[in-house]
């Protein structure tokens, strides 16, 4: 594994102060039974988790790396499960084990195409057959910013789209034709798309997609 798919140090140092800001389009859970088991992959402090919850739904696990965020999400929301990735992207689940998953300013964190292949190859064996899939991230972003910053990294990293924040995570964002050939195993069932605020708190657009295993 490439050392920037390992985040894993930044996630329990740096990364412990950061906010999530993605916002959960609860419409999108309306069909799901409110017992129906939920995964929030790199579920950081449980902010998700805690929402899913609020809504009422009963069987709602967390996964992340970093065990400092595992505590403080265990401490904040105790009405969801928790578990530290000793893994990743291996998820100690059988195979259709889920009605639902979210994926929340994660893509954004795993640089690499064969990392992102291999989670999202996991994340579609737990799911079961038209289980579904929420996605929050960024597209490539049209500010003058951004584009500067990917054309600053691009020969550093090999792609345009990836960068190393100024406080040490390697982060990317991405084309749509990726996503498509990333999510090529779940049918499209929704997308939007809507402003919010990065972990560093710059002004962004997120695309949020809702998908269904195929």
């Amino acid at each position: 594994m490439p050392a920037s798919d390992d985040q894993s140090a930044y996630w329990s140092s740096t990364g412990t102060t950061k906010t999530f800001g993605h916002p959960l389009h609860a419409a999108w859970t309306d069909r799901l039974p409110r017992d129906a088991a939920l995964l929030d992959y790199g579920c950081g402090y449980g902010r998700l988790a805690g929402e899913l919850t609020a809504l009422g739904f009963t069987d709602v696990e967390g996964v992340d790396v970093s065990p400092e965020l595992i505590a403080r999400a265990r401490a904040e929301q105790p009405a969801a499960r928790f578990t530290v990735l000793d893994r990743p992207p291996r998820l100690d689940r059988p195979d259709g084990a889920c009605a639902a998953a979210f994926l929340f300013a994660v893509l954004t964190c795993v640089p690499g195409d064969a990392a992102q292949r291999a989670l999202v190859a996991e994340l579609h064996r737990v799911l079961r057959p038209g289980g579904l899939l929420q996605v929050s991230d960024y597209l490539l972003q049209p500010d003058a910013r951004n584009q500067e910053r990917y054309r600053r990294s691009e020969e550093r990293h090999g792609r345009f789209g990836v960068f190393t924040t100024s406080d040490g995570a390697v982060c990317r964002h991405h084309t749509r034709e990726w996503l498509d050939e990333l999510f090529a195993g779940f049918e499209p069932a929704g997308e939007r798309e809507l402003a919010v605020r990065t972990m560093n708190g710059r002004p962004a657009v997120a695309t949020q997609l809702l998908l269904a295993r195929r």
